[in-house]
């Protein structure tokens, strides 16, 4: 994965030239096996080798300087280790491949700063949420977006056992939890010595311990909903033990034990999708609302003169493709290309970033998606 912070500082690297690639590629099949991921790689450093020429450097520069990625492409034990997309960086002092979740076109540029826009998808509008698994003898915490999941270490915040808090009586002797395998994931209570009441309490006691340890990392300035991963009578419990402002009001049914974290990804994803496009069509909503107020604007030259100022709230930018040309940085004056060109920068990606860094969002559309089609940019200004 790429962290914002490793994608940040990529964005103040600038060292012509800079080589950025994009392929898709494949966790496993016979993709991976008969290498075609591999070729993908070779066919992009091969443009890649055509663009350097142009710039009048030697061949033999070239081989050295391009020979990380002809390694990489030799290196059979790295295609094993795959996921759904691949990002290489090369310039002469840097070299960094980046394994991530997302799906790329083949694509390749060779300009004065590396292409980043293909990666904004993991930081902007695609949402960062937290998800919560709780079974009475684990708790797992992770964090995710609509492309990755990883687990945070909460061992120390939390009891990672209900035993831990009521007492290792509870499981051993009074009480059994048992789980029944319908449709609603639901669970029964049986024993000798305790009531479901008695068992509901110990819950709770226990959920808030949970609650408590979470809410020392999450605290009540953070945005991002949390699902829990429950059976379901464990949900009303939870809610009621809960202290967090934005737990999500579905939840995962069934017992997480039986998922991966691939399932519960996935499942997560499908809950929070609706919660997360609202964004994303509000703004789009928000664009066409100040359309004739002067707060908006498809104008490339416009965008980018906002841009440096720091006036850009939202950027709508058609994901495939970009428009080569040259841009004054002092007067702002924009000189586009009707083809691409080794000595142009890509205004797109240039906007992408400058947007990224400063705080504001960017939604990677097709053309047709795009609030005001007519044009490959469309930008809603700070107000």
């Amino acid at each position: 994965m790429i962290t914002k912070k490793e994608l940040l500082e990529l964005t103040q690297m600038q060292n012509s030239p800079a080589v950025s690639v994009f392929i898709p590629t494949h966790r496993a099949g016979k993709e991976t096996l008969n290498g075609e991921d591999a070729l993908k790689l070779k066919n992009q450093l091969k443009e890649v080798k055509h663009k350097l020429e142009k710039m009048g450097i030697h061949k033999n520069e070239i081989k050295k300087f391009t020979a990380p990625i002809t390694n990489l492409i030799n290196d059979g034990e790295f295609w094993r280790h795959q996921s759904d997309g691949l990002a290489v960086f090369l310039s002469e002092n840097e070299f960094k491949t980046y394994t991530l979740p997302v799906h790329f076109e083949e694509y390749s540029t060779v300009s004065k700063e590396f292409y980043l826009k293909p990666l904004m998808p993991l930081f902007n509008g695609d949402g960062c949420f937290y998800l919560l698994t709780l079974k009475a003898d684990a708790v797992g915490f992770y964090e995710g977006t609509r492309h990755n999941i990883t687990e945070i270490e909460v061992d120390d915040l939390t009891p990672s056992r209900l035993e831990d808090v009521v007492g290792y009586d509870f499981e051993q002797k009074s009480l059994q939890f048992r789980t029944q395998q319908g449709n609603q994931g639901e669970g029964t209570f049986h024993g000798h010595a305790k009531s479901d009441e008695k068992a509901k309490n110990e819950l709770l006691q226990y959920f808030r311990a949970i609650d408590k340890g979470l809410m020392k990392i999450l605290h009540n300035d953070q945005t991002p909903p949390m699902v829990l991963a429950c059976l379901d009578y464990h949900f009303p419990i939870y809610k009621e033990a809960n202290s967090y402002q934005n737990l999500y009001a579905q939840h995962i049914s069934g017992n997480p034990a039986d998922m991966d974290s691939l399932e519960l990804h996935e499942k997560a994803w499908t809950l929070l999708k609706p919660h997360f496009n609202r964004k994303r069509q509000d703004k789009k909503a928000l664009f066409r609302e100040l359309s004739k107020s002067g707060k908006t604007s498809t104008d490339l030259n416009e965008i980018l003169t906002a841009v440096q100022l720091g006036k850009v709230d939202t950027l709508f930018i058609e994901k495939n493709g970009d428009i080569f040309g040259q841009y004054n940085y002092e007067t702002g004056l924009l000189t586009a290309e009707k083809k691409t060109n080794s000595t142009g920068i890509p205004l797109l990606n240039f906007a992408a970033v400058k947007v990224f860094e400063q705080g504001g969002k960017v939604f990677l559309e097709d053309k047709k998606n795009l609030p005001d089609s007519t044009s490959q940019i469309n930008a809603v200004y700070r107000y």
